[in-house]
């Protein structure tokens, strides 16, 4: 049993370290182009892929305790840490995950019309490669925001409210699906911040609003059929939103 959780565990972080190394090498360089910096931009990569490799490793071993206890999953990590067959444990989570995705990337696209004319105009010099989009999006942030906090969230109210008795209730479940909806679009912030040289209410509105709209979502998705199902509404939306640009 130890050994499937320590497979799991490994094949969690190395999923989302992938989304790590092509943000480090492919996204963080060109954000910092022209820009002084104390160190080489190299070292300032590395520095940053260190660092969410260890926040990475916590939010997967977060999810490794605390997810069981609160009846979420992850049935494909699941199935490779105990060797089993995955196409099994991915076939009820495709169709949610895909029609998922496309929903939010229709909504996202709607939204977009609404976006602050300053956020609108800078948008343009954010334009992340698709391979970032798909695996730090669609995998990465997935297991830190859902896996790794939304678990913790869930287990803390069960805990504080119900006294870790029976299943979380589903007010439970809904406080947690919004509180990490709404810290993935807090997260969102510094790189806006950063595109528009400064936060306004309706920069700070919007995006903590349009990245809540999908982080309710996968949280959903999270809940009902799995981690998996999150990961590929992400990935899908990121790829409907990349080529509809």
């Amino acid at each position: 049993m130890r050994s499937s959780i320590w497979r799991q565990a490994l094949a969690m972080w190395l999923a989302g370290f992938a989304g790590v190394v092509v943000v480090a090498v492919g996204v963080v360089p060109a954000l910092l182009a022209g820009k002084p910096l104390p160190l080489p931009v190299w070292a300032v990569s590395l520095i940053s892929a260190v660092q969410s490799g260890g926040l990475l490793a916590l939010a997967v071993w977060s999810g490794l305790s605390l997810a069981p206890r609160v009846g979420l999953r992850a049935p494909l990590f699941e199935a490779i840490g105990a060797s089993a067959p995955l196409a099994a444990a991915l076939r009820p989570q495709w169709l949610a995950g895909l029609l998922g995705g496309l929903a939010a990337g229709a909504a996202l696209k709607m939204l977009s019309a609404l976006a602050p004319a300053q956020l609108a105009a800078a948008a343009p010099a954010l334009d992340l490669p698709l391979a970032a989009r798909l695996l730090y999006g669609g995998i990465t942030e997935e297991l830190l925001l859902r896996w790794g906090l939304m678990s913790a969230l869930l287990w803390l109210f069960w805990r504080l409210l119900q006294r870790a008795s029976g299943r979380p209730s589903t007010a439970g479940v809904a406080a947690a699906i919004v509180a990490a909806a709404l810290l993935f679009g807090l997260g969102h912030l510094p790189a806006a911040a950063a595109l528009t040289g400064g936060l306004t209410a309706p920069v700070v509105g919007y995006v903590i609003g349009a990245n809540a709209v999908f982080g309710v979502l996968a949280g959903w998705l999270f809940w009902r059929f799995g981690l998996e199902a999150a990961m590929l509404a992400h990935a899908t939306a990121h790829l409907l939103l990349y080529f509809s640009a």
